[in-house]
């Protein structure tokens, strides 16, 4: 989402106003607003630059089970692999772009998932579906079968991001980004642009068919809260959602309003993807970098990478923020 922002000190959040105090600015990478955010930030700390030369990247996605990181990088149609030790490598190519029809939009995967049978889940852009890998992890093949494509017998627009519950539910989000012309492309066959529930007996629901671009998606530690990041040019914001015990989503609301930042100068990019980390904080690509938001929507720090940056992961110890920025792979070293 390229557009360029700068950050201000009234927050809107919910229906109410109030004014931020001035955040710690020791460190031109990080500002603190709320001293709890130091269980997991240092304020010294620096945002690294592990690879570059892609065309964007996107979906980043921890293994566990070797302690690597996959990541999509969407124009050129592949998966790629970083480690510590290994350095980055191809790992899978075409990602999602398989079983193109004359006329579709080449791209590739967007989002990455490692579900509760250790497969690799793919929200696949260009063939505008959910998809598992086939093959294992660790002998990935270009070979997919087909969770989600159609929502009542018409074509998903492209699958963007993901989140599965403790039970394997998929949450995901269907922008139009995929498709070369977007909401004005003649591929589109949905009227809306959704935030869907894939229950883990393959059934398809639509939760919320009235968001303008929803994007990144997270469920709080509790799995109570759903919160879906919409990158609307004109009028970016996070929304979050109260979650029952089936699933479904009610109450919906503001969770964070950034629209007070379109046209600042540095707070360049959208609201796009989130993880949560395992006491309940919220890392969220946002305007400027990542926000580090409670579960509440109040903003503890922000870490300002120089980039558009769409997505985040954690290691599995939470030691490491992985951040797909632009043509970038970064890392920022946590507590």
């Amino acid at each position: 989402m390229k557009v360029t922002l700068i950050l201000c000190s009234v927050i809107i959040l919910a229906a109410c106003t109030r004014v931020e105090d001035s955040p710690s600015k020791a460190n031109p990478n990080i500002e603190i607003y709320d001293e709890s955010a130091l269980q997991v930030i240092d304020p010294a700390v620096t945002v690294k630059t592990l690879a570059d030369g892609f065309e964007w990247t996107e979906g980043p996605v921890w293994v566990a089970e070797g302690n690597y990181l996959l990541f999509s990088d969407i124009p050129n149609n592949r998966v790629l692999k970083y480690s510590e030790k290994d350095g980055l490598s191809a790992y899978l190519e075409p990602s999602g772009g398989t079983s193109l029809i004359e006329g579709d939009y080449i791209t590739g995967s967007n989002g990455l998932l490692i579900n509760q049978e250790n497969q690799l889940v793919l929200l696949q852009h260009g063939d505008r579906r959910v998809a598992v890998m086939e093959s294992s992890l660790a002998t990935p093949k270009a070979m997919f079968s087909s969770l989600a494509s159609r929502y009542q017998g018409k074509r998903l627009n492209s699958p963007n991001d993901g989140v599965l519950n403790s039970h394997g539910a998929l949450y995901f989000t269907d922008p139009p980004y995929g498709l070369d012309k977007a909401n004005d492309d003649p591929r589109k066959e949905l009227a809306h642009n959704g935030i869907y529930l894939l229950q883990s007996d393959g059934s398809l629901q639509l939760l919320d068919g009235d968001v303008s671009y929803p994007n990144g998606i997270g469920l709080t530690i509790d799995e109570e809260t759903l919160i879906v990041a919409v990158s609307d040019y004109g009028n970016p914001h996070w929304l979050a959602y109260d979650v029952a015990a089936d699933g479904t989503v009610s109450n919906k609301r503001m969770f964070y309003d950034a629209s007070h930042l379109l046209g600042k100068e540095g707070e360049q990019g959208m609201p796009d993807g989130m993880v949560v980390h395992s006491n309940g904080m919220i890392f969220a690509t946002g305007p400027g970098g990542v926000w580090l938001f409670d579960s509440d929507g109040k903003i503890l720090a922000k870490i300002r990478t120089g980039q558009l940056t769409a997505n985040c992961t954690l290691s599995s110890d939470e030691k490491t923020l992985y951040l797909t920025a632009d043509d970038y792979l970064m890392s920022v070293s946590l507590k």
